[in-house]
């Protein structure tokens, strides 16, 4: 008596999971189906082997993606069964095109049954296929938008359509996938950047802190304007010209966010951070350097990008110019800078700390007991946005604004005006009454 085994299945009849079965043994080692043919070994004629045939090849076809076909041979036996050999497949993992590239989907073969394939090991059939380039290999997630991303490239004046996926890489066309790529560029993207501001050293006591998802080319654009709010400015008087002085170079926050995004280690879940207190800014990613790659190195200028498909894209939109000037540009910023900016990189992380320029100088004047005959006024204040100036204007000559009447004046939607209105609330700029649409807006006193 002939039993089914690791290598050979038996179906009396066409059954529906007859493609899981399939696709088991396209990702395993390859294998025999046998239709007409019941689980104890027995033949079961087909009713009709012809239409049989037909159905099961052209579902076989149709079901399963990549394409496995190739794989795969037909043989009729006595009339009355069809024998499938299954070959394993070049392009793993397969899956039911129903189901997706997710475990519901992918099958491969466990003593005498096709199981479901775990997370861990569709991502290691992805490596050996595809290699361990994670940003190019096929994203478990399928079910991608782009709304987001197609705005930022059409204000970047960059063509963004289907007929551009395959050449930007965000999509497999062997394969018929998108790739980690793409779901970075995403709406779904599924990591983020966590900014939090502190009113201490230690970063212990939260002032405001706030998520940025979607999209990472969303993330850069939200999170850079954020920290923009946060970057104040110190007035100061000489004679009659008043200079200012920001916290932070704009530049220097602008490539260490930048940084930050294309060199991190997409394979490991998780967030940048950015700490912001009254001394510095902190920025941390997951993923040290490069193997061969120096800190010493990186501050002479040389660039090895792990993602280097990712970088192409910033590339397109004059993001960067690709000739790794991030680094050198942050500590130019900061020659004359009495206290230096710190880069500290372990095996999994990278951060860079910013020192608050503003603070490093009130802290060596007062060390050094220096004394100016400049007189000095410090008015520390956001940078504000010119919506937000705006809006201010607005407010000073009418006292208060309605939530329609500041998507109106400033031609926002909803969202941003929301997002906006937080902002300058948490700021300490406008103060809110009540709730959703019926929000009244008035100007903080106590705003400068």
């Amino acid at each position: 008596m002939v039993y089914e085994t690791e290598k050979i299945e038996f179906k009396s009849r066409a059954v529906g999971d007859i493609y899981k079965d399939v696709v088991a043994f396209v990702n395993t080692d390859g294998g025999t189906l046998y239709l007409g043919i019941s689980d104890d070994g027995k033949i079961t004629p087909l009713s009709d082997v012809d239409d049989t045939y037909t159905r099961i090849t052209n579902g076989i076809r149709d079901s399963i993606s990549p394409d496995a076909t190739v794989f795969i041979k037909y043989t009729l036996e006595d009339d009355d069964t069809i024998r499938i050999d299954i070959n394993e497949g070049s392009y793993k993992p397969y899956y039911l095109k129903s189901k997706g590239l997710k475990p519901s989907g992918v099958y491969i073969r466990h003593g005498a049954s096709s199981v479901q394939a775990s997370t861990e090991q569709i991502r290691q059939m992805i490596k050996e296929s595809d290699g361990d380039v994670f940003i190019e290999m096929p994203s478990l997630e399928q079910e991608l938008t782009f709304d987001s991303c197609s705005e930022i490239f059409k204000k970047r004046s960059v063509e963004f359509s289907q007929d551009k996926f395959n050449t930007l890489s965000i999509w497999n066309h062997r394969r018929q996938q998108y790739t980690n790529l793409g779901l970075l560029l995403s709406d779904q993207c599924a990591h983020s950047i966590k900014i939090a501001v502190y009113s201490d050293e230690q970063n212990t006591v939260f002032r405001a802190r706030k998520e940025f998802t979607g999209s990472v080319l969303k993330q850069l654009d939200e999170a850079f304007a954020y920290l923009e709010l946060c970057n104040r400015n110190s007035s100061v008087i000489e004679g009659l010209v008043r200079k200012d002085y920001w916290d932070y170079p704009e530049d220097a926050i602008r490539e260490c966010l930048m940084n930050a995004i294309l060199h991190r280690d997409y394979g490991f879940s998780g967030s940048i951070i950015v700490n912001v207190n009254d001394s510095c800014m902190e920025f941390i990613s997951i993923g040290g350097l490069l193997p061969g790659i120096t800190t010493a190195d990186i501050r002479n200028g040389i660039s090895q990008a792990r993602n280097q498909k990712l970088m192409r894209v910033f590339e397109k939109l004059d993001f960067i110019d690709g000739y790794g000037r991030g680094i050198r540009s942050i500590l130019e910023a900061y020659e004359n800078c009495q206290v230096p900016v710190t880069i500290n990189v372990t095996p999994n992380s990278f951060k860079i700390t910013l020192p608050n320029m503003n603070a490093s100088k009130a802290k060596t004047t007062s060390q050094n007991v220096v004394i100016s005959e400049t007189i000095a006024t410090y008015s520390y204040q956001p940078k504000l946005t010119p919506q937000m100036e705006e809006l201010i204007a607005y407010l000073r000559e009418h006292g208060e604004i309605s939530n329609d009447e500041v998507q109106a004046i400033l031609n926002i939607k909803r969202t941003r005006s929301f997002v906006l209105l937080k902002q300058m609330s948490e700021l300490g700029i406008v103060s809110i009454k009540g709730r959703g649409d019926d929000r009244t807006i008035s100007l903080n006193p106590d705003y400068y």
